[in-house]
C-alpha cells in the first residue's frame, strides 16, 4: 500500500509504520523486529532484543524518530542529547549505533571511544580536545573508561575538556542547530560528578536527557 512506511534492506522489505498527514506512524513492534534484524546483520546471530528492554528502548525510539508529544510526556527533550548509561554489558553501545536505522533523516553520527580519544590526545595535545570539540553531532562512548590524558608531562582530564568546550560553542546557537552530544557510560549521574566535577555533571544536564539500563540488567555478552 502507498501510505505503508518500508525499509528495502537486503532485498527483504520491512514494514515499520505507515504515513498520515506526511508524517511516520511507527509500529512499535515492527520497529523492534528490524531492530533485531540490523543488530544481527551487525553484531552476529547472536544479537536479541531482550523484552525487559522494550521500554528503554520505546524511549530511545521517540526521541530518534522525534516524536514530539511521546517525548514531551516521557520528559524527554529534542534539543538534547542522549546519556545512556547501565552497566558492563547491558547493550548501550550497541543500541547506540542500531536507532539511526529506523528513520530516515537521521544520519548516522560518529562514535568515538573515549580511551581511543585520550590515546589520540596523548599524542596531538590540544588539537585532540578541538576536533571532538566541533560542532557536530557524536556520540562519546564509554565516559568513565578512559584514562587521565597526559601530553609532554601535563595531565589533562581530556572528556570534561572536551564537554565543557561543546557547551561553550553551542551556547547561542539556533536550536543549538541539532548538533548533539550523545554519551554512554556505565556511571551514575553521581559518579560522573565524581569523575568529572560540578562544572561538567552542570552542564550535562543542559546537554543530555539521561536514560538508564537498571543496576540489575545482566550482561548480555556474557
Amino acid at each position: 500500500m502507498k501510505n505503508l512506511f518500508t525499509i528495502i534492506d537486503n532485498n527483504t522489505t520491512y514494514t515499520l509504520g505507515k504515513y498520515h498527514n506526511n508524517q511516520i506512524i511507527y509500529d512499535f513492534n515492527n520497529t523492534l523486529e528490524y531492530l533485531e534484524v540490523k543488530g544481527k546483520q551487525r553484531f552476529g546471530e547472536h544479537f536479541r532484543i531482550y523484552k525487559e528492554d522494550h521500554n528503554l528502548i520505546y524511549k530511545l525510539m521517540i526521541y530518534t524518530i522525534k516524536d514530539k508529544t511521546s517525548c514531551t510526556a516521557n520528559g524527554i527533550d529534542l534539543n538534547k542529547g542522549i546519556l545512556l548509561t547501565g552497566p558492563v554489558g547491558c547493550g548501550k553501545t550497541t543500541l547506540m549505533q542500531l536507532l539511526p536505522y529506523i528513520h530516515p533523516q537521521t544520519r548516522p553520527y560518529g562514535l568515538f571511544p573515549t580511551r581511543n580519544i585520550v590515546i589520540e590526545y596523548n599524542t596531538n595535545g590540544s588539537d585532540t580536545i578541538n576536533k571532538y570539540s566541533a560542532l557536530r553531532t557524536m556520540c562519546f562512548d564509554d565516559l568513565g573508561a578512559e584514562p587521565t590524558g597526559r601530553f609532554y608531562g601535563h595531565d589533562s582530564n581530556v572528556m570534561a575538556e572536551i564537554l565543557v568546550s561543546r557547551y561553550d560553542l553551542s551556547q547561542g546557537q539556533s536550536s543549538k542547530q541539532n548538533k548533539q552530544t550523545h554519551l554512554t557510560s556505565n556511571l551514575n549521574a553521581h559518579e560522573i560528578e565524581d569523575r568529572y566535577g560540578e562544572r561538567v555533571r552542570s552542564r550535562l544536564r543542559e546537554m543530555v536527557n539521561v536514560i538508564a539500563f537498571p543496576a540489575s540488567s545482566p550482561d548480555k555478552r556474557s
